[in-house]
């Protein structure tokens, strides 16, 4: 029986924050059935604190604590491999607020990079900075490595496209602290006490929300929103457990599962 699921936000439930169709639905039949959920994103331009204030603003509430973000589990990794807590931050947003005993610095004085999302407030000076300290030796890590996300104009380049260049250009490989890395997933399922065998993530990124979840064990389902191209099923590593078209197909994706 599933005891929890892992929703992502944007491309699921959101798009530039207004709500796709279904979702606001889906969220309420989730504590209408009394299914535990905790809605985990790689986005890096809000806190979490935004986040449950711009979806309470579209009438989906969610309590602050029922948000994972990438930038807890930054810290955790930062913590872990006792880099210094000086960070140099390349993101289009402020996180600092959930950057907790890290010091948001700049490249001059960096022990490590953490790198965010991309935006238009990202110039090519930042990122031929971070290329600097890389060569240095300064360690570079990332929150995700997302190719590309959606916008109500459209699809936009993400960070991903960007560290591509750079572990090319520094001979480096630049570890990854969100999605799909499995301490990102473990720590959800722990959160929730739950074992991962008992969890079902939907996404609308098949490498980094559905095969990552699919990895540690949990069931993988693919959201065709958002981010979504069909053309990402030809070219995947592998394949969801289930497809749905919308969030709005949640409820009768439970109704047919042996799980439920």
């Amino acid at each position: 029986m599933t005891k929890a699921v892992l929703l992502d936000i944007d491309g699921v439930l959101t798009t530039s924050w207004q709500p796709l169709p279904g979702a606001l639905e889906a969220v309420v039949w989730l504590r209408e059935q009394a299914i535990d959920f905790r809605l985990v994103t790689n986005s890096s331009s809000k806190t979490r604190r935004e986040i449950a204030q711009l979806l309470s603003d579209c009438e989906m509430h969610v309590d602050e604590a029922q948000i994972l973000t990438v930038a807890s589990s930054a810290v955790r990794y930062l913590r872990e491999n006792q880099w210094g807590s000086r960070c140099f931050v390349l993101n289009e947003g402020d996180i600092a607020e959930d950057l907790d005993g890290i010091s948001v610095t700049d490249a001059d004085s960096a022990e490590v990079v953490l790198l965010g999302g991309a935006g238009p407030s990202l110039s090519y000076s930042d990122f031929d900075a971070v290329f600097t300290l890389a060569l240095k030796g300064i360690p570079v890590v990332a929150l995700h490595r997302n190719l590309r996300y959606r916008t109500t104009a459209g699809l936009a380049l993400d960070m991903g496209a960007f560290i591509v260049g750079l572990e090319a250009a520094a001979g480096i490989e630049i570890p990854i602290v969100g999605k799909p890395a499995p301490a990102f997933f473990q720590t959800a399922f722990h959160d929730l006490g739950v074992e991962a065998s008992d969890a079902v993530m939907l996404g609308d990124d098949i490498e980094a929300d559905v095969l990552g979840a699919q990895a540690v064990g949990a069931i993988g389902v693919l959201v065709r929103t958002g981010k979504f191209h069909p053309t990402d099923l030809d070219v995947s590593t592998g394949s969801p457990d289930h497809v749905i078209e919308d969030i709005s197909h949640l409820p009768g994706l439970f109704d047919q599962m042996p799980w439920r």
